[in-house]
C-alpha cells in the first residue's frame, strides 16, 4: 500500500481494510508476533478509495475481502456500484469496458483486474483492459487515468469535424484528437479547456483495436500525417520495443505497410472505422507504403470484427441454454426504507373452520380468512395443523420448470394440472419504494436494460424480482392468461401472490396479464399469441372472450341504445382507487363522463352509496360547491372562488397538481 510495488516479506492488516505492507516500509524487521494492525485500522479513520479524504463517515464495502472504504456521496457518483441491502458493492466488482458498452449482466461476472490507485476494474484478457495501464501483478493494475503528461504531449487534433467531415473554427477535444464544430454538437463555443462525450465518460481505447496514429511527419511522407496502425498489448511486442521509455498511459503500435513499432497515447490517436480512407481520397500520388498500410488495415479491422463475432456468436448460444443469473429467494428481502409488517397474534382474524371438517380453510370451504384474503395462522386458526389456507407461509408452490419460448425468452410451465382459484406461486424478490424503483429504471434505460420485473404491492412498495427473485419471475404476459395476481395479507404484511384462473393441465405455461400492474415496460410488443392480444404490454386487449352471460349483455347493446350507453360509460372507470392508488372492490362514480373509483375504506364509508352518487372530485375542498379546478393526481379539486392560487402545473406534461404532490 505504501511504495504500490510487490516483494517478498509482506505483512497482512487482519483489520478491516485487507491491506498489505512491506515490512521495511512499516520499519520492521521481523514478522510481529501478534496479529497486525495497521493505523488506519487501530483510529478507525479509513480514507476514501475515491477522493483520498480521511474521515471516520466513510463506509465499508460490502465484498468481505475487498476492504475499500468511501464516502457514499463519492461511491454514488459510480454507474458501477451496486446498493445493497446491506450495503453497497463498490466499483471494483464490476468490469468499466463492459458497463460502458452496457454489457450489465456479462460486467460483474469473471475474474477482474483492478486498479491500485482508483475504483476501476476490468476483466483479465485484453478484450476490456484500457490501453496504457501498467501490470503490478497478474490482478493488480495502474490503470492508464493516471498518465503524467505535460502541455508539449498533449493532444494532436484532427482537422475536420468528427460529425460533418468538414474543416473550419473547430472545438478540439484536449485528451484525444477529436474535434467539431460546436453547431454540430449543438453548444455555443465554450471557454478553457473542453473534453468530448468519451473522454468524460471515461471511454478507453483497447488492445487489438484498429487506430490512426500521427508521430508528426511519420516516415518523412509529406501528405499522410495519420497513419493506420494497430494498438498492442506490451508483452506482445519484441522486447527491444518493450525496452523503449514509456509512461503509465502509453501504448505501444504497430504500423500497417512499414510493420514498424512505437509508444504512443491517447492523444494522438483515434478509432479506425470501416472503409476508412478519407485521408488517402484526392491525392494525385499516394505512397506505396501508405497504400499498402490501407489495404492491411482494411484486412486486418475484418479479421478481428470476424473473430468478434464468432465469439458473441458462442457466448449468446451458451447463454441460450440457461436462463440469465439471478440470485434465487424464498421471501422478499427489504432495501432501504421500505419495512415489513408484522403483526400482532391479537390483530389476525380468526376464521369459523373447525378441524373436523372435510377440508377446513380450503379452496372450496367457507372460511371467512379465505374469502378476505387474509392467510390463516398456525397459532390462531381454529383447524389448527388442518389448516389448508397456508400457501403463502408453507410456499405450497405446484412443481413447475423454466422453459424456453419461441419469441418470449424464458417462460414456467407447470408439471402437474392445477386446479382453478389454486395457489401457484408467490411473487417475491427485493422489496424497494418509488424513489429506489425510478432510480433503477434510470439505470437500467441507461445501460440499455430492456426486461423488467418490477410489480406494485402498494403506492410506495414495489417488488423487483430482477435481481433476487424466485420462478415466477419467469411467467410471462398473455392478454388471455390463466394466472392472476392477488394481494393477501399474510402475518399483516401485503403479500402478492399468483392464482391459476381455470383449470391449467400439466405442460401448460403460466402465464398473468401484467396491464399496468407491472413497472418499466413501457410500450413493449406483445408477443402473446392470444386471439384478443392488444399488440402492446401495458395495454387493455382488444375484446375479452365472452362468457354466456356476456353475450346476453351484448345482444341487450344491439336491442336498447340507452343500455348500450350504460355498459360503455360502465367499462369507462378505471380499475384503481384514485385515493390510494390501490385496486380491488372499488365504488364507481355515477356522474356523466367521471371515470374515478375509489375503496370505501378511502371514502371514510362502511357501505356503497344509495342512488345516484357523484364522488368527492366534483365538490370544492374548501365549501364543498360545484368544482371547476381539478388536481390530477388525487381528488383534490376547487371552486371558482377558491381555485386561485390553488393548484400548479406540474413537471408531468403540465398536468395540474396540488400542494399535496412534490
Amino acid at each position: 500500500k505504501i511504495c504500490e510495488s510487490s516483494g517478498e516479506s509482506l505483512v497482512s492488516c487482519e483489520g478491516e481494510c485487507c491491506s498489505v505492507f512491506h515490512m521495511e516500509c512499516l520499519g520492521l524487521k521481523s514478522m510481529p508476533d501478534e496479529k497486525f494492525v495497521c493505523t488506519e485500522c487501530k483510529n478507525g479513520e479509513h480514507t476514501c478509495f475515491s477522493c483520498k479524504l480521511p474521515g471516520k463517515d466513510v463506509k465499508r464495502c460490502s465484498v468481505n475481502t475487498c476492504g475499500k472504504f468511501y464516502h457514499e456521496a463519492c461511491v454514488r457518483k459510480f454507474a458501477t456500484a451496486l446498493f445493497e441491502s446491506r450495503g453497497f458493492r463498490c466499483p471494483q466488482h464490476c468490469c468499466t469496458a463492459c458497463a460502458m458498452d452496457k454489457d450489465i449482466h456479462k460486467a460483474s461476472k469473471g475474474r477482474m483486474v483492478r486498479c491500485f490507485r482508483c475504483p476501476i476494474a476490468y476483466h483479465s484478457g485484453d478484450g476490456c483492459i484500457a490501453a496504457g495501464s501498467l501490470f503490478v501483478s497478474s490482478h493488480i493494475l495502474i490503470c492508464s487515468n493516471h498518465s503524467k503528461r505535460n502541455h508539449s504531449s498533449s493532444a494532436v487534433n484532427v482537422g475536420f469535424c468528427f460529425v460533418c467531415a468538414r474543416g473550419g473554427k473547430l472545438l478540439c477535444c484536449e485528451s484525444c484528437p477529436a474535434s467539431f464544430h460546436p453547431e454540430c454538437l449543438n453548444i455555443e463555443m465554450p471557454e478553457g479547456c473542453w473534453n468530448c462525450n468519451d473522454c468524460k465518460a471515461g471511454k478507453k481505447l483497447r488492445y487489438k483495436q484498429i487506430v490512426w496514429v500521427k508521430l508528426g511527419n511519420y516516415r518523412q511522407v509529406r501528405y499522410f500525417w495519420w497513419w493506420p496502425a494497430e494498438i498492442c498489448n506490451p508483452r506482445s511486442v519484441p522486447l527491444n520495443i518493450q525496452g523503449l521509455k514509456h509512461d503509465i498511459g502509453d501504448f505501444p503500435v504497430f504500423f500497417f505497410g512499414s510493420h514498424d513499432y512505437y509508444w504512443v497515447h491517447q492523444g494522438r490517436v483515434f478509432p479506425y472505422v470501416e472503409g476508412d480512407k478519407s485521408f488517402a481520397e484526392g491525392q494525385t500520388s499516394i505512397n506505396k507504403t501508405f497504400k499498402k498500410a490501407l489495404e492491411e488495415a482494411a484486412k486486418r479491422f475484418q479479421e478481428l470484427k470476424a473473430q468478434r463475432e464468432s465469439k458473441e456468436a458462442l457466448e449468446i448460444e451458451r447463454n441460450s441454454r440457461k436462463p440469465p443469473p439471478y440470485k434465487h429467494i424464498k421471501s422478499n428481502k427489504v432495501i432501504g426504507k421500505v419495512q415489513i409488517q408484522v403483526a400482532d397474534l391479537s390483530e389476525i382474524p380468526r376464521c369459523n373452520c373447525k378441524p373436523s371438517d372435510e377440508n377446513p380453510c380450503g379452496l372450496e370451504s367457507e372460511c371467512l380468512n379465505r374469502m378476505l384474503q387474509y392467510e390463516c395462522h398456525p397459532q390462531v386458526c381454529p383447524a389448527g395443523e388442518r389448516c389448508q389456507n397456508q400457501c403463502f407461509t408453507k410456499r405450497l408452490y405446484p412443481d413447475a420448470e423454466i422453459i424456453k419460448t419461441d419469441r418470449r425468452g424464458w417462460g414456467l410451465r407447470t408439471k402437474r394440472s392445477i386446479k382453478k382459484g389454486e395457489f401457484v406461486n408467490e411473487y417475491v424478490g427485493e422489496l424497494i419504494d418509488e424513489e429506489e424503483c425510478r432510480l433503477r429504471i434510470k439505470r437500467a434505460h441507461e445501460n440499455s436494460v430492456t426486461n423488467f420485473y418490477m410489480l406494485t404491492v402498494t403506492k410506495d412498495r414495489i417488488i423487483d424480482a430482477g435481481p433476487k427473485g424466485n420462478y415466477s419471475r419467469f411467467m410471462n404476459h398473455s392478454c388471455n392468461p390463466n394466472c392472476e395476481t392477488q394481494k393477501w395479507t399474510v402475518n399483516g404484511d401485503i403479500r402478492v401472490g399468483l392464482f391459476a384462473l381455470c383449470d391449467i393441465p400439466a405442460g401448460m405455461e403460466l402465464t398473468f396479464n401484467y396491464n399496468l400492474d407491472c413497472l418499466g415496460n413501457g410500450r413493449t410488443e406483445c408477443h402473446c399469441g392470444a386471439e384478443n392480444c392488444s399488440g402492446f404490454l401495458g395495454v387493455r386487449p382488444k375484446t375479452a372472450f365472452a362468457t354466456a352471460n356476456e353475450e346476453k349483455v351484448k345482444n341487450a347493446k344491439l336491442k336498447q341504445k340507452k343500455r348500450k350507453i350504460k355498459t360503455e360509460q360502465k367499462q369507462m372507470h378505471e380499475d384503481n382507487c384514485f385515493q390510494c392508488g390501490d385496486g380491488g372492490e372499488l365504488v364507481m362514480c355515477d356522474k356523466k363522463d367521471c371515470p374515478k373509483a375509489y375503496h370505501l375504506l378511502c371514502l371514510n364509508l362502511t357501505q356503497p352509496p344509495f342512488g345516484k352518487w357523484e364522488c368527492p372530485w366534483h365538490q370544492c375542498d374548501v365549501c364543498s360547491n360545484p368544482a371547476v379546478s381539478f388536481c390530477e393526481f388525487c381528488p383534490h379539486s376547487f371552486c371558482k372562488d377558491h381555485e386561485k392560487g390553488a393548484l400548479v402545473a406540474s413537471a408531468l406534461d403540465g398536468r395540474l397538481c396540488c400542494s399535496a404532490h412534490d
